[in-house]
């Protein structure tokens, strides 16, 4: 992809989401967009909106977790849909949790933090990756590795920088 038409592509991303954050209301973001966390979880600390990082890869699918099976890693607590899921994750933590914090991985792309939506996800190189809707995941699936990349190089310099300062 030329650089002319990559800048056109982004554009477009751009605008896409900046029309979808007007229509949708502020309530709808489960993420405190003054807080400089490289982590996104909801008020209760809670990482993946409750959602069972381990069932993406075994199920296949966003699944929710249950307050009886958590665990935590570095500060955030997961919950899970077993006891056998939440070992697992204990066992290899970095294998399970969402890149990005579980930040949009578009958003990241494009220099921003955007909320994660469980339910428009993606396995990649044996890694879960999140973007704020279906919508946006459609344009960040056209280029997977590209986006990564590029996201790879962004998340070091954005992670600690609140999503509002990003905007």
């Amino acid at each position: 992809m030329n650089a002319k038409t990559l800048r056109a592509s982004l554009l477009a991303v751009t605008t896409a989401i900046a029309l979808g954050s007007a229509i949708v209301p502020l309530a709808a973001h489960a993420y405190d967009e003054n807080s400089t966390a490289a982590i996104n979880v909801d008020a209760k600390g809670i990482g993946l909106k409750g959602h069972d990082p381990v069932a993406y890869f075994t199920v296949g699918a966003p699944t929710v977790g249950k307050a009886e099976f958590k665990a935590s890693h570095a500060g955030i607590t997961y919950l899970f849909a077993s006891a056998a899921n939440r070992d697992a994750f204990k066992a290899a933590p970095a294998k399970y949790a969402p890149q990005y914090g579980g930040f949009c991985a578009m958003g990241v792309a494009l220099e921003k933090k955007l909320d994660g939506d469980p339910n428009a996800w993606h396995i990649a190189d044996d890694k879960l990756y999140l973007n704020v809707n279906k919508d946006v995941q459609k344009k960040w699936l056209q280029d997977v590795p590209g986006n990564n990349k590029k996201a790879d190089e962004i998340w070091p310099q954005i992670k600690g920088k609140t999503p509002k300062s990003l905007a």
